[in-house]
């Protein structure tokens, strides 16, 4: 068995870090957890552009017999996502031997920068309610959310060509959520069965008109008397969360780094010495930009 020396236990104490880390992060996400995530462990820095496949759209055309097949627009398409945002949140531990022992207290440490990453990366997605301009915006600014303008949402996701298999998402903010909650026809047992009872008791939605409800801080408001809430319905390949590794500091920095990466999804955990505080610091940071894939899979629902 090899001697614990202060070599080692930092860098366990590192690996420690970066194991918690990530789940903590995307435990937090709402919207990062919808849309289509594109990472690779490849090397970038800011400003650089990547390029996210989109499946194309294909239509066959009549033949004569023996002739072949043939399609129009065949090839894969791209949307461009440039890698503009460099988010980084930072933590002290005074004694990081004590996060060996109890774990849960690095939760105690970490737990606030993950929230404050998580937060940036939802509000960075709920900016690109604008950007969908392909369908007209549904409801009225200032005025309730009502079926039927949930129930327009989906009927122009399905006039899109929007896969039935694919799943559709109806993100809105606590007040509109609250006014979904109180549709009788969705909040009653005797109309809606279990998934009423549900709503009344656990306060939750669920799906309504083939959307998976969801509510968020984070979703936008503009203008004034009234205030016009920009609630997002769309279809997970509407939007692109693009992410990928930053560098390793230079040899000799004093920086010990971990990478955190799950599916697709990555973020880097830097452990350096400050000596004004005489505690190790740690910096959890990403490197991602968002933006829409495809413009006629997402609608804007005021309210």
């Amino acid at each position: 068995m090899s001697a614990i020396t202060s070599s080692n236990l930092a860098n366990a104490i590192v690996k420690l870090v970066a194991v918690d880390a990530l789940p903590a992060l995307m435990g937090n996400l709402v919207m990062g957890n919808l849309v289509n995530r594109d990472f690779e462990p490849t090397l970038a820095q800011a400003g650089d552009t990547v390029n996210v496949p989109i499946p194309p759209t294909m239509v066959a055309n009549n033949i004569a017999e023996g002739g072949t097949v043939q399609t129009q627009n065949p090839s894969l398409s791209n949307a461009q996502i440039v890698l503009n945002t460099h988010a980084e949140a930072t933590f002290q531990i005074p004694d990081v031997t004590k996060v060996i022992a109890v774990p849960d207290l690095l939760r105690l440490y970490m737990q606030p920068a993950m929230i404050a990453l998580a937060e940036k990366v939802e509000s960075d997605l709920m900016d690109l309610y604008s950007q969908f301009t392909a369908n007209s915006p549904l409801g009225t600014g200032g005025s309730a959310l009502t079926e039927a303008t949930v129930d327009a949402a989906e009927t122009a996701l399905f006039e899109a060509k929007v896969p039935a298999s694919e799943q559709k998402y109806l993100v809105v903010d606590s007040s509109s959520y609250s006014q979904l909650r109180q549709i009788p026809r969705f909040s009653e047992y005797q109309t809606a069965g279990d998934a009423g009872l549900k709503t009344l008791v656990d306060g939750s939605i669920g799906r309504i008109k083939d959307f998976y409800v969801f509510r968020s801080q984070f979703v936008k408001k503009t203008g004034s008397s009234p205030v016009t809430t920009n609630n997002l319905a769309f279809a997970k390949n509407a939007l692109g969360l693009a992410i990928r590794r930053l560098p390793k500091p230079l040899p000799g920095t004093g920086g010990i780094v971990e990478y955190a990466e799950v599916g697709n999804f990555g973020m880097r955990v830097l452990m350096s010495y400050q000596p004004n505080t005489l505690a190790q610091q740690f910096t959890v940071d990403i490197l991602y930009g968002v933006g829409v894939l495809r413009n006629q899979h997402g609608v804007q629902v005021r309210s």
